[in-house]
């Protein structure tokens, strides 16, 4: 650092103790991180940095030449804030002057709020959640500890709604929106005090799926204290949120080294209309809103748990969900058609890791490498989902054609993966067997009409869930996804829906059993991914990073 720097302490702040950057300047300052280390070095080894003439900043000399030996920098954005090395007294008193004109602790406090969120967020929570989240830094709170606290509450709300009565529903559509305050409070106080981790990413993101599938399961356990059995809504809630959740990665895996080569988001018909249509102020919350984010989910789910019954509650998610869940993915299609861009390896392979293989499609795929392709990898994904979803509704429990069925789906899974996949339709693969699968074990569940089933294969898809989850964020904090060891160990999905299939045929006779089944299934997923993603995330040294939540 300069010994003439003058500025604001949050431009020093951001440029010193941001640690998701190996390397970040601001004028008059440079900060590195160990994997930087070497290029500080080799540049403090030279005279004058990367200037010739030793012109300017001894600090932005060196960050100059830290860059040019290839290691990125990172430069924040100031905004109003200042930060500067006078070269002469007029210029230091105008720089003094313009630091006291500017409050740097209102900025802090300003860009503590995510800059993109939904309209119940930003008119309803921020405004105040963001002193709640200063109140936190000065009392040393971390943000792993709000997260924390955020999913506890989460957790007794959904007790509350457990109780089936009027004054636990009421209470629990309270604590809900206590949770979402703290909820947007963590991100707030990560973003204040500058203290991402790859960890706290992963909390935030698993931990809000763990609150809202507690949520669901809590109002389902209420609505059965009253004699109405809303598990099939429940489960289907679950399915339809993270089904929508991995068009979301999916897409963004795809598109993101894509436009990062050159091909511009705006080179689309549909990404021209959607650029227009954010120039006009209201069409931006509209378009949020309709989309039901998390901020409008959660108050939804809140006002309806403590005004009505759960049943209406699942109906309203699912109606509201289905429609943002169509309107999202329809324009994503449709940009997806008429944009042209080049995949890259690297969005190919996360979507490989994304679609969760197992052995048997592993298999297919190497013995059709070099001849699969052709094909259309997405119509081959959707062919053998349609079918297996189709079967599952159509075939009556336990019925042996479904095994023959869940074969076929086998196959047309393998085949689906063998070739790279990098068509303009690809990133839908994915939630295509994530549908498959979820919706498999929720019509079976269902067709065994014993009590126990459903709550069993809400539990199973619950753990399934986690383990896709896990994997999102492990590619998104550029560790890759889970080792592969994990995946075979629980059968990737193709090989889990030919197990439940065959599990079906044998427990025809005995249908009771057939919970049990599914509750060891889901015991056993359950244990090999939550000791692993335990011992991943404890240990990891990923670099770090600050999710921004679900897309607004």
């Amino acid at each position: 650092m300069d010994s003439a720097f003058v500025g604001h302490v949050h431009a020093l702040r951001l440029a010193l103790t941001d640690p998701r950057f190996d390397a970040c300047a601001v004028p008059g300052a440079l900060a590195v991180l160990p994997g930087a280390r070497d290029a500080l070095d080799k540049a403090a080894a030279l005279a004058t940095g990367a200037g010739a003439d030793g012109a300017g900043p001894y600090a932005d000399r060196l960050a100059a030449s830290v860059e040019a030996a290839g290691t990125a920098v990172q430069r924040p954005e100031l905004g109003t804030l200042v930060a500067t090395v006078p070269a002469g007294p007029a210029d230091r008193e105008a720089a003094t002057a313009a630091v006291a004109a500017v409050d740097d602790e209102a900025v802090r406090l300003r860009t503590a709020v995510k800059s993109r969120d939904g309209f119940f967020t930003t008119f309803f929570i921020s405004p105040y959640s963001r002193h709640i989240a200063r109140w936190c830094a000065r009392r040393g709170l971390t943000p792993n500890q709000v997260t924390t606290a955020s999913l506890i509450t989460a957790l007794i709300a959904a007790g509350c709604a457990a109780t089936g009565e009027r004054w636990g529903y009421v209470a629990a559509g309270v604590l809900l929106l206590v949770s979402f305050v703290l909820d947007c409070t963590d991100g707030q106080l990560a973003r204040y005090s500058l203290q991402y981790s790859t960890m706290g990413a992963w909390l935030d993101a698993t931990f809000d799926r763990a609150k809202e599938y507690s949520f669901y399961a809590g109002l389902a356990l209420g609505a059965a204290r009253n004699g109405d059995d809303v598990w099939a809504l429940a489960v289907g809630a679950m399915i339809l949120m993270t089904c929508r959740h991995v068009v979301d990665f999916s897409f963004n895996e795809a598109n993101h080294d894509a436009t990062a080569a050159g091909a511009s988001p705006s080179g689309s018909p549909t990404a021209a209309l959607s650029a227009k249509l954010d120039n006009v102020g209201w069409t931006v919350w509209v378009r949020r809103m309709i989309i039901l984010p998390i901020g409008e989910r959660w108050a939804m789910i809140a006002v309806l748990t403590a005004l009505t019954t759960p049943r209406i509650v699942f109906y309203a998610l699912l109606a509201g969900c289905a429609f943002g869940a169509l309107y999202t993915t329809a324009g994503r299609v449709l940009r997806s058609l008429t944009r042209k861009a080049t995949r890259t390896d690297r969005a190919a392979q996360a979507l490989a890791d994304l679609s969760d293989s197992g052995p048997l499609a592993e298999l297919q795929g190497r013995l059709l490498r070099g001849r699969a392709g052709s094909f259309g990898s997405v119509y081959v994904a959707a062919l053998g989902a349609v079918l297996m979803i189709g079967a599952a509704l159509w075939l009556p429990f336990g019925d042996p054609r479904l095994i023959a069925v869940a074969v076929i789906y086998v196959m047309a899974s393998g085949l689906a993966v063998a070739a790279p996949l990098k068509g303009a339709l690809d990133w839908l693969i994915p939630p295509l067997f994530r549908a498959a699968e979820y919706v498999t074990v929720l019509v079976l569940a269902a067709k065994a009409d014993v009590p126990g089933a459903l709550p069993a294969a809400f539990g199973l898809i619950a753990a399934v869930a986690y383990h896709h989850y896990d994997t999102v964020y492990r590619i998104r904090g550029g560790t890759g996804a889970p080792p592969h060891w994990l995946v075979r160990t629980i059968g990737g999905h193709e090989g889990r829906v030919l197990l439940l299939t065959v599990l079906a045929a044998v427990l025809a006779s005995r249908e009771a059993d057939f919970p049990v089944a599914l509750t060891a299934a889901a015991v056993f997923v359950a244990l090999v991914v939550l000791v692993e993603s335990i011992r991943f995330w404890v240990s990891s040294g990923a670099p770090a990073v600050h999710d921004e939540g679900e897309p607004a």
